[in-house]
Formats: C-alpha cells, sequence, structure tokens
C-alpha cells in the first residue's frame, strides 16, 4: 500500500511534512518525497492521501479491553479511534494470573467493568496463557500489565491485613513468573480491593522485582481526591526505592477540593524528574470519571470479597456506619471525599430488571445501598467530578501520554471508550490550541512507545511496523456522547495494524492482524516468534 502526498505527522513532536509512505510485508518501506519514483513505482494499492494526515497508529495507555478483546476481537470501539496497541491488566486488577478460587472472586468483582459473558471459555490461568488466547487473532495489538490486586487475591485473599513475609515472597515470585510471560509492567489499583490492602513496603518490594525485569509500575493510586498530593507522593517515593520506573494512570486531580491544583501535582512531578526518577503519565479528554459503584465502598466494607460485602450491605447496623463514612467523613473508596449523590450516573447494571435506571442519578444511599444488593455489585457509574483546568494543565505536560479509560461493558458507558483519542485531535488541538498536532500526536504514539520499549513502533521511519492511521485533520471528531456512548468517530479513513488495513476507507475490513506484545528478556516488546 502506497499513502501519496500524505502530510506525515511523524510521532517525535517534529513538525509536519508532505511525502509518500510505502508498505510492504508489515513494515514502513520506504518514505520518500511527494510524486519521488521510487515510492510510485512500489506498487501495490494507491491511496490518494492530499490534505490528510498519516500518524503512527495511537497507543492507549490505559485500556480496560482484557475481556472485550476476545469476546468482540473486531473491536471497533478502538481501532476506529486509530489505536493500534492497548495496554490491558489496569489498575491492578484483571484475570490472570489466577487459579479457580481466585478467578470466580474475579469474574464477580469486575462484572461492571468488563462483563460476565455466558459461555465464555476461561481457559487460561497464567499471564502466558492469556497472551496465548490474545494471540489467536484481535484488531489491535495489546500489552499486559500484571495486576498485583489480582496477585494478592492470589496468594493473601480479600483480607484487610499485612502479607506475611512468606505471602510476601510468594507473591515476587508470581510477579516474576508474570514478567517471564512476557508482562511488560505492573499495575496496582489503591482505591481497589484486594490491592489497596498493600502498604508501601510491599509495593516496593514487588516494585522491585518489575525494575529487575526490565518493566514499569503503572499506578491508580490512593487518591485522585483529598490526598491526593500525598497518594502521588507514596507513588514516587516507591520508585526512589525500588528503582522501577513509574506511570502515573489517569493522573489527574479530581474533586472541588482539587480545583485548579494541577500545577501542585506537575511541581511534585518536576522535582522528582529533576531528581533522577524516571515518571510518565496519561490522562483521558474528559472531565468525569467512571468506575463501579461498588468501589466507592469504604476498604473495610469490602474486606473478604464480594459475598462478604453484600452480607454487610444487608445488615442495617453495618449500613449505618457506611452511610456515615461515604456522606461525612469520605470514604478511601471515594478518594477521601464525602459522596455527592448527584455526580453518580448509572451507565450500567448487570440485571435486566435495573434496565429502566440506566442514564439516571443516584439518588441518596438506600438506593446506593439497594443497587448494589440487587445488582450483586456489578452496576457501574459516571461520576462527574473533574476539573477543565486541571484537564488541560496535565495534558501539556512533557511526561504526558493519551489514555482512554474506557469501560465498554454497560448500556450507556462513558463515551471515552469509543471517542477519547479523536477528542483529543478535535477538542484540544484543533479548538482550544491546548496541543499543537505534531505535539498532541507524540504524546499519543512515540513517548508511549517509548515507556512501553516498543523500539520499532510509535513513530512513522522506514523499517518500522506499518501500525498507521490517516485522518483528515479539519474533520476528525469524536461523536460518543453520554446518552448516545457507541457512535464512531468522524474523519479517521484508514487504520493499519502490522501493514494489515483494519480501517479502510472508514469501515472495518473484519482483518484481525493484531497481537500480544510480550517483554523479552533483552528488554525488548515484541510479537513472539515460533510456536508457542
Amino acid at each position: 500500500m502506497i499513502f501519496k502526498n500524505a502530510t506525515v505527522v511523524d510521532g517525535t513532536g517534529a513538525g509536519p511534512y508532505v511525502a509518500d509512505v510505502a508498505v510492504r510485508d508489515g513494515r514502513i518501506s520506504e518514505i520518500g518525497a511527494s510524486g519521488a519514483s521510487g515510492t510510485a513505482a512500489a506498487g501495490g494499492a494507491v491511496v490518494d492521501a492530499t490534505g490528510l494526515v498519516l500518524a503512527p497508529g495511537f497507543i492507549d495507555m490505559h485500556a480496560h479491553s482484557d475481556l472485550a478483546l476476545l469476546t468482540e476481537p473486531d473491536h471497533l470501539a478502538k481501532v476506529s479511534q486509530g489505536v493500534t496497541c492497548e495496554v490491558l491488566g489496569q489498575d491492578g486488577l484483571s484475570y490472570a494470573p489466577a487459579d479457580d478460587a481466585t478467578l470466580d472472586r474475579l469474574r464477580r468483582q469486575l462484572a461492571g467493568w468488563n462483563g460476565d459473558p455466558d459461555g465464555f471459555d476461561w481457559d487460561w490461568r497464567t499471564v502466558g496463557e492469556y497472551l496465548d488466547r490474545l494471540d489467536e487473532g484481535i484488531a489491535v495489538n495489546a500489552c499486559y500489565l500484571v495486576p498485583q490486586g489480582t496477585v494478592r487475591a492470589l496468594v493473601v485473599g480479600w483480607d484487610d491485613r499485612p502479607a506475611t513475609d512468606t505471602e510476601l515472597a510468594e507473591q515476587k515470585r508470581v510477579v516474576a513468573r508474570a514478567m517471564d510471560d512476557g508482562a511488560v509492567g505492573m499495575s496496582t489499583g489503591l482505591t481497589y480491593t484486594p490491592g489497596m490492602y498493600a502498604g508501601t513496603d510491599e509495593l516496593a518490594e514487588l516494585c522491585e522485582v518489575v525494575a529487575a525485569h526490565g518493566g514499569f509500575h503503572a499506578t491508580h493510586h490512593r487518591s485522585y481526591g483529598r490526598g491526593a498530593l500525598e497518594a502521588y507522593a507514596e507513588m514516587i517515593e516507591v520508585s526512589r526505592r525500588s528503582g522501577c520506573p513509574l506511570h502515573l494512570a489517569h493522573a489527574t486531580m479530581n474533586f472541588n477540593v482539587n480545583k485548579g491544583r494541577a500545577g501542585e501535582l506537575l511541581g511534585l512531578l518536576d522535582n522528582a524528574l529533576a531528581a533522577g526518577c524516571d515518571i510518565t503519565l496519561d490522562s483521558y479528554p474528559y472531565l468525569p470519571g467512571s468506575t463501579t459503584l461498588a468501589a466507592l465502598l469504604p476498604s473495610w466494607a469490602s474486606a473478604g470479597g464480594p459475598g462478604a460485602t453484600l452480607e454487610r450491605l444487608r445488615d442495617p447496623a453495618v449500613c449505618d456506619r457506611v452511610r456515615h463514612v461515604l456522606e461525612v467523613d469520605g470514604s478511601d473508596g471515594c478518594h477521601g471525599v464525602p459522596v455527592e449523590w448527584d455526580t453518580l450516573r448509572i451507565s450500567g447494571a448487570r440485571s435486566a430488571a435495573l434496565a429502566g435506571r440506566v442514564g439516571t442519578h443516584v439518588r441518596d444511599f438506600e438506593d446506593f445501598r439497594r443497587l448494589l444488593i440487587d445488582d450483586e455489585l456489578g452496576i457501574t457509574i459516571v461520576q462527574f467530578v473533574g476539573d477543565e483546568e486541571n484537564v488541560q494543565t496535565i495534558m501539556r505536560h512533557p511526561a504526558h501520554t493519551g489514555g482512554s479509560d474506557g469501560l465498554l461493558a454497560g448500556a450507556k458507558p462513558h463515551p471515552r471508550a469509543w471517542g477519547a483519542f479523536p477528542r483529543y485531535l478535535a477538542r484540544y488541538v484543533r479548538e482550544l490550541g491546548v496541543l499543537t498536532l505534531p505535539e498532541c500526536v507524540a504524546h499519543l504514539t512515540g513517548r508511549p512507545a517509548r515507556r512501553l520499549g516498543l523500539r520499532d513502533r510509535g513513530l512513522i521511519r522506514a523499517g518500522y511496523h506499518a501500525d498507521l492511521v490517516l485522518f483528515d485533520p479539519e474533520s476528525v471528531r469524536d461523536t460518543a456522547t453520554f446518552d448516545d456512548p457507541r457512535r464512531q468517530a468522524e474523519g479517521i479513513s484508514h487504520v493499519l495494524v502490522g501493514g494489515v488495513p483494519v480501517i479502510r476507507d472508514g469501515r472495518h475490513t473484519g482483518a484481525l492482524p493484531g497481537r500480544a506484545l510480550r517483554r523479552t528478556s533483552s528488554g525488548t516488546v515484541a510479537v513472539r516468534s515460533g510456536p508457542a
């Protein structure tokens, strides 16, 4: 395939230039001056890219497609945005490594995030086996973070206590095995059980293992509300002590207590970078967040796992305590901030009987309690807690990368699952000018590729993998909304994964060229060659 007269934005942050770009055998074979005879004679399909931007495929640094890639491998939600690689295993919770009992509990806990499809074949237990399932064919490439909460569930369970020395040693062994299997790093979700029960020392020891294997620590830290700066500082301390590179997931300062305070976060970050820490971050280009309704519970109310949580919600005396923590003190599950019920909009429910509640707001504590019981903790929400000044300030930082944090389950999921990357280009480049187009593309391509160790992806260079997106810079835009969230973006005409067109003229081709990208012993991240 040849892209003729394309405006190349190459992922480095450098200015655009016009060129013909040829793709052969899955890689960029030639980049020549527009109309150059060598490129023109390369043969193959020719795409007239006059007036269009050709960029590296976008890398979603924070994806929740762990099941969606397997149940709907065409993955239109992401590939139609120009995404060619996703990072899975986020927020300390996913489905590998696990044993039978742990996997059963995880399926219940994560049903709100990912669904729990009937008849699905859960035929893996290790990280390597999960990556093998991805290798059977998906639309985009995927990297995996070993989830610390899942590891803790497997070794310690859902108890609210420190790990014993024996349990810590076993967790380190499990993390090492996952890294050997190809994980690119470790994630933590420190407002989610059971990962939040780990202390700083435990996290630092696990991160030492990750660092020894050439990985990084991607963290959803303990608070994005009251205590946010202290929570960020703890993760920087873990990085300093362990020598493990740090990636701050959906980095922001939320709730009214943090309005306009992004500069304080970036000051903390810049001081750590100046002191030699290796830190990056990601964010999504929206104000509201999204999670499960059960995540707002205080950590002590979720100890023991989903069954124990539901028992507490049926106990009036316990519920009085929960109500006080949520409405007065501020739950650690809600970032230390008292819940404002009218900020919580229901985005999905497992039970058909609750379908009518999707799109409505949680009314009060009793409504909250009944929803959790009736849906067995499966309710998902959109939480309106963000600040536009903070969003823009953070995305300007040179350590910033893009992530959707998109949940794909539920009747009305957050529109970021279908619109995050074109929204960067439309709202924050074209409309507001927060970033220039070359800056934004670098944030979404070359920079995350460096963090992941993708040494021949993320840029438009001869010899690099042909993960590419072609879009119209004047018309590209997100169309997904909170009321109609599953709408395909406009202005993105072609998406190639490994040189194979997955989106052609705005439509899915049915191709599934994506594979798991595994960290190797040499520190690179690549598709596995040869038999399993």
